[in-house]
């Protein structure tokens, strides 16, 4: 690894992700002296690394785990170190850099300090925060309300503050950001105008160790919003309710037992009631499943919050096709409709979208496993699949799982994507499947950089093999 000489009121930047890469930009367009460092090396740093030089910044590429002693030649000289979400908020380094007062804080709180007098909708979750987020914002987009994405999906809000100061972008009226645990337990001074939970089940356990610290941090966020959303659908924050501040609730159903305390609510015609005045019927929505129409409440209950008529409301949901890898329907063989559900990285977003796709269908699942709790995944697959075929490093450990449910029909293992995309066209038509599905209930990162990765691989395998003529299918 090469050194560089210590410099004084130096800014350490972690990692040459996209977010270290827009906190780097945003600090060095303010004339700070930047140093960045990365634990990998290789090409596919060298354009970056270049580009960030030009503006100022000095690149360490150390080709080997972060450690405190990586921080030792500029030790006395550091303002503040910027980490990406990527590296865990109790790392050692990091922890020893707090020991010796050294101001550590993630890039969310980087572009907090920049863009805090933009209003915010932070936007958070288990699962649903991505498609609450971009319906928002083609939401606000149809409403001509100028309005910016980013945080979790879309750029980072380092980068956006970047571009305003020094492209000279507008500035929007909004910003809609979807914040993961990851980013918020690392922003604490993070004060959305309008907060939105969308559920909480176990996830992340690896990193957080429990459900309630898990809980606790998506709980910071939202106790920190002037106005706050939450789904009463959600079992855990229905259960927690008379703990949790108050704020604004939606449900699919309104439930007798609340019926003073719910605000948005669908009847069983599908039309939604703001309170007890109606709006518009739920049917104008595109996208599948009974989660969207929670995910669709909480849209609509912060765009009432902000002003938007419902009519403007209407027309954008109206028009809203939905979000890439997330039940998206990519094809068709024979009687099966291909689904790319590559984001449903956790339990309950696979159960999730086994209950909406047409049954029975076939599942193809894995990946690396995560922590959490399998009851209501396996529910779903005993009622709604025809077989299931396994990929990945959990193929073992999910085919354990399914057989010890009492599963009867086929559980099959393969090594790699394109071996399992064949055996379901295979079972497809043996067994008549109304829906081919990829749904992982897993991470990526033993075979793919990310789910994004994943669910181009696989739409580009269905691609391939509808198209090629040599197919025998």
């Amino acid at each position: 690894m090469s050194r560089i000489l210590p410099s004084q009121n130096c800014n350490i930047v972690l990692g040459l992700g996209r977010s270290g890469i827009g906190a780097a930009k945003l600090l060095c367009s303010e004339g700070r002296k930047v140093i960045i460092i990365e634990n990998s090396n290789g090409d596919k740093f060298e354009k970056i690394s270049n580009e960030l030089k030009n503006m100022g910044a000095e690149v360490n590429l150390l080709g080997e785990p972060l450690d405190f002693n990586n921080f030792t030649p500029w030790i006395n000289d550091i303002d503040s170190v910027i980490t990406s979400p990527g590296i865990p908020w109790d790392h050692n380094a990091l922890k020893a850099l707090r020991l010796k007062n050294i101001h550590v804080e993630g890039e969310m709180a980087l572009a907090w300090k920049h863009l805090k007098h933009i209003p915010w909708i932070g936007i958070t979750g288990t699962n649903g925060k991505t498609t609450v987020s971009k319906m928002l914002q083609h939401v606000l987009k149809n409403s001509f309300v100028k309005s910016d994405i980013g945080g979790n999906v879309g750029q980072p809000m380092s980068e956006l503050a970047f571009n305003y100061r020094s492209l000279k972008a507008q500035e929007p009226s909004w910003l809609v950001v979807e914040l993961s645990s990851f980013q918020i337990e690392s922003a604490s001074k993070v004060k959305p105008s309008i907060g939105i939970w969308t559920n909480l089940t176990p996830d992340h356990l690896e990193r957080h160790g429990s459900i309630d610290a898990y809980s606790k941090i998506k709980r910071s966020l939202i106790e920190k919003s002037s106005t706050r959303i939450y789904n009463a659908d959600d079992k855990y924050l229905l259960d927690h309710k008379s703990r949790l501040p108050n704020g604004i609730w939606v449900t699919t159903e309104k439930k007798i037992q609340l019926t003073n305390e719910i605000n948005y609510w669908i009847d069983d015609k599908g039309i939604i009631f703001e309170n007890e005045r109606e709006l518009f019927n739920s049917s104008i929505l595109s996208i599948r499943g009974k989660h969207n129409l929670q995910n669709l409440l909480l849209v609509i209950a912060a765009a009432r919050k902000i002003g938007i008529h419902e009519k403007f409301i209407a027309k954008g949901v109206a028009s809203f096709k939905g979000v890439a890898h997330r039940l998206e329907s990519i094809g068709k063989f024979e009687s099966s409709e291909i689904f790319n559900d590559s984001k449903a990285t956790n339990f309950q977003s696979s159960s999730i979208a086994i209950q909406s796709v047409p049954g029975p269908s076939i599942l193809i699942a894995g990946g690396q496993a995560k922590e959490g709790d399998p009851t209501e995944w396996l529910a779903q697959i005993n009622k709604n699949t025809c077989a299931i075929i396994l990929f990945g490093s959990s193929a073992q450990k999910f085919q354990y799982l399914i057989q010890s449910s009492g599963y009867k029909y086929e559980v099959i293992l393969t090594e790699f994507m394109e071996e399992a995309l064949i055996k379901s066209f295979e079972l497809a038509i043996r067994l008549n499947a109304k829906s081919i599905l990829l749904s992982p209930a897993c991470a990526s990162f033993d075979q793919y950089i990310s789910f994004e990765k994943r669910g181009e691989h696989f739409k580009g395998l269905v691609k391939d093999f509808l198209e090629s003529k040599e197919s025998k299918f």
